[in-house]
């Protein structure tokens, strides 16, 4: 069986915090607020995959209100979900993501990101896709207020496990 799913994240940027996506430090004058490391690539891809198999969101398995979460790694949140995707018997497939951001420019980050997601979720380079988009200066995110992202993940279930996770 191969099933798919959709994720979305966004965080609004404030002086004073690191800039971090897709598991990856990028220089800039401001980060991304949240109760984690607020990396909105990462936590988009959580809520594909969980949405691939029907297993709630990335706030169900990591809420804000749990203090252990607080400043936390994505890609450690991003490794406990593929190791709760892999118990159930689903392996991925492969991810898609569109970075909606102003600034900075990514491009220069792009292979970094999706080499680190790659790692963490255990699977070829080739099967991790992650794109840069502006909003033109329309809306929050044209203004600068904050980065979003779309995640597109496909997992298929290894022989011999049920549907559930």
């Amino acid at each position: 069986m191969v099933r798919t799913g959709i994720g979305f994240d966004s965080h609004r940027l404030v002086e004073g915090r690191r800039l971090v996506l897709g598991g990856i430090e990028i220089p800039h004058e401001h980060g991304l607020i949240g109760h984690s490391d607020a990396d909105v690539l990462t936590h988009a891809l959580c809520d594909a995959l969980l949405g691939a198999v029907a297993d709630g969101d990335i706030g169900q398995h990591f809420s804000d209100r749990d203090a252990q979460w607080k400043d936390a790694d994505s890609t450690m949140l991003l490794a406990r979900v593929i190791e709760r995707l892999a118990r159930a018997g689903w392996r991925v497939v492969n991810t898609d993501a569109t970075v909606v951001a102003e600034a900075p420019k990514l491009l220069p980050h792009i292979l970094a990101m999706r080499t680190r997601l790659a790692e963490v979720m255990g699977i070829d380079l080739a099967r991790v896709s992650v794109k840069a988009k502006t909003n033109e200066g329309m809306d929050a995110v044209g203004r600068r207020e904050g980065i979003s992202v779309m995640a597109v993940a496909t997992v298929a279930q290894q022989a011999g496990y049920g549907q559930g996770v």
